[in-house]
Parts: C-alpha cells; structure tokens; sequence
C-alpha cells in the first residue's frame, strides 16, 4: 500500500512500504524516531502512535476481537502492577510479529511527522497573511496621523490672520482708538481680551505640535542657567495662583551649574508644567517647584497636592488631545496638547518626563538635564 508522506530526513515523498528512503538512503524506521525524539523528550514509539489497535484492524492484520483480547489482558497486566504498551501486549499474545510491528508504527509515524509539518506550514503561512495585516494597519495609521498632522497645521495657520485682526481691533479699543469707553464696555473688553490670548495659545499649541509631529523639532542648545528659568516661570504664574488661592513656591539649591539646553523650549516646558499644576489643585492647595543637583544632571520637579492621577492611567495624560474627563461637561478645558509637547520637547533634549501620582494624591512631574562640564583652564596644555 502506498500513501503520501515524506521522509523524515530529506522531506521526499515515500512509499511506507519500503525500508529505506529512494533518495536519501535514510533508513524510515530509525530517522522516524530520530525526528520524534527533535520533537520530544526520548519516549516509546508507540506513545506517538494514535489508536494502533484501529489502524491494524484496518490493515487487515488482526480482528475486532484480538484487540478486544489484547486490551482485555493489558488491563490485567496493570492490575497486578505490570504495564504494557499495547504492542507489547500484542507482540507476547503471538498476534504480531515483532518485523510488522516496526512497520506499522513507522507508518504511523511518518503519517504524524508529515500532518505536523503540514500544520507547521499552515501556522507559518497564517503568521505571514497576520504580519501582513499588521503592516496594512501600521502604514494605514501612519498615513491618517500624517492627515491629521497636515490638518493641524492647515487649520491653525488659517486661524492666525483671523486672530491677528481681532487682536489689533481689541487692541484698538482699548487704547480708545474708536472713542472712549465707559467701565462696563471696559469689563467686556477685559474678557475679550483674555479669551483672546487662551485662543492665541492654543492656537501656538495645535502649530507647535504640528512641527514636532512632522520631525521638524529644532533645538537651539545653549549653556543656560536653569534656576533662573525656574525664577522666572515663577514669577509669571504667580498672579494666576494668588487668584485663584493656591501657594506657589520654589525650593532651589544654591550656587547650582548651568545645563545644555533650549532655553525658549524648556522655558515654556516648566511654564506648562506649572499651569496644569495649578489647573488641577483646588484652592488653597499647594505647588512647589524643586531644582536639585545630581551630577551629572540638574533635576526639576513639579508637584501639587492637587486631585491626582489614577496609577494605571500614568501614560494616558501624554496622548495628544487625550483628556483623562472627555466627557461633554469635563471641568478643566484645554486641547490635551500641553503635555504631549512637553514630552516631545524634552525627549528631543535626550532626556523624559516622569510622573508618579495616585488619584486623590497629587502629582509630581520630573526631568533632568545635563549640566555643563566646566574645564580647568590650569589643566589645559
């Protein structure tokens, strides 16, 4: 009889009759047991052999009722604690000869090592068509967060001109351009013109992420001294937090090195870090600044006691125009972008922002920056 299985050591196809393999040469009996003992640990081969009693019914050489006499003294044997495989059992019964066992079982064998090559194959060819899916969905999402980019860029650009002209007209009425103002139209223009630089920032958000997303982040490094930065981010946010009665504070150490860096850049980082800080701490909460030496870097921390972050939500604050509330009706506004630029800004430095938080407890955002290695000019040749 011959059926379609291969050879286990050259893959060609072979007749289960014969003893040896046509092209190879390999002896079928010992390299299907070889090929076994690749797939598993050392075992019988008949352990690999699925129901031998049907399979040799099939082939004709024994009966229904020698396999029934066969497992009836197998289960004998293991009552008295000795246990048999079923060949053995057949092989002590005299039903079969020990040449056409070995036979049967190669056969079954190399039936098994060609279905589990063929699963391999279906396996493989299923990773391949996944992968590819995969990929399609990867350049797909590529291409739709470049839509989305360019959209960014297209429609904060096209904002600016209508912008600039609302500016200079409020401008203009301010300065009574258009005649005077009496102390109620002076109120409204106060608002107008506080809802007009909230715009003008997010306006300069959605255009700032935009480069950065398109790989056009430009850094100008510098040696600054970071604690005049830190000074400085303070004293603008200062009249924002004795508005709204929340303590700001700073805790700079003394006498501390400059580091590499942008100073525009990382300036509006701390100045970001600040406004979310006070953005989420309830009144008469506190935020503290801390600036530290730990050589080779300078490190700053923002913290607040403010409502805090869910610890297995950490990473969601850093998507861009992710709100942890998005609902319709959230508390705190804002397009999400802040601290996805912050991220950008100070990943392009070489370096991250850290955030430990849990909900209820707080914030504290941290990053660091390499200080500026100063020569001895007496060491010098």
């Amino acid at each position: 009889m011959t059926a379609s299985v291969s050879c286990p050591n050259c893959e060609q196809p072979v007749d289960l009759q014969a003893r040896f393999c046509e092209h190879c040469g390999a002896e079928l009996a010992v390299a299907a047991a070889i090929a076994a003992r690749e797939v598993k640990k050392p075992i019988a081969p008949e352990v690999l052999v699925p129901r031998l009693g049907e399979y040799l019914i099939e082939k004709g050489i024994i009966t229904q009722t020698h396999l029934e006499q066969a497992l009836s003294y197998q289960r004998q044997k293991s009552e008295n604690g000795t246990y048999l495989l079923l060949g053995q059992v057949l092989r002590e019964l005299q039903m079969v000869d020990a040449e056409t066992l070995d036979q049967v079982i190669t056969e079954q064998i190399l039936q098994l090592q060609s279905a589990l090559r063929e699963t391999n194959r279906q396996l493989e060819r299923r990773v391949e068509e996944r992968t590819r899916d995969l990929q399609r969905a990867l350049e797909r999402l590529t291409e739709l967060n470049q839509l989305k980019a360019n959209f960014i860029a297209n429609i904060s650009h096209e904002l600016r001109t209508p912008l600039a002209h609302l500016k200079g007209y409020l401008d203009l009425l301010k300065e009574n351009g258009f005649g005077a103002l009496n102390e109620q139209q002076k109120g409204a223009l106060e608002i107008l013109q506080k809802s007009e630089l909230r715009l003008e920032k997010l306006i300069e958000d959605l255009i700032s992420f935009s480069i950065a997303s398109h790989g056009d982040l430009t850094l100008n490094i510098t040696s600054v001294a970071l604690d005049t930065l830190v000074e400085r981010a303070i004293e603008a946010s200062s009249r924002k937090a004795q508005t709204i009665q929340i303590a700001l504070r700073a805790e700079i150490e003394k006498e501390l090195p400059h580091v590499f860096c942008d100073e525009e850049k990382v300036y509006w980082v701390i100045t970001q870090l600040l406004d979310n800080a006070l953005k989420f701490t309830p009144k008469g909460g506190n935020v503290v600044v801390k600036l530290s030496q730990k050589s080779p870097y300078l490190v700053l921390e923002v913290g607040d006691t403010g409502i805090g972050i869910p610890s297995n939500r950490l990473e969601e604050i850093f998507e861009p125009f992710h709100q942890l509330d998005g609902s319709a009706t959230r508390r705190y506004g804002g397009t999400g972008l802040g601290l996805a630029l912050c991220r950008q800004i100070i990943m392009a430095h070489g370096s991250s922002i850290k955030v430990q938080s849990e909900a209820g407890s707080g914030a504290v955002f941290r990053f660091q920056l390499p200080i500026v290695v100063q020569l001895d000019s007496g060491s010098l040749p």
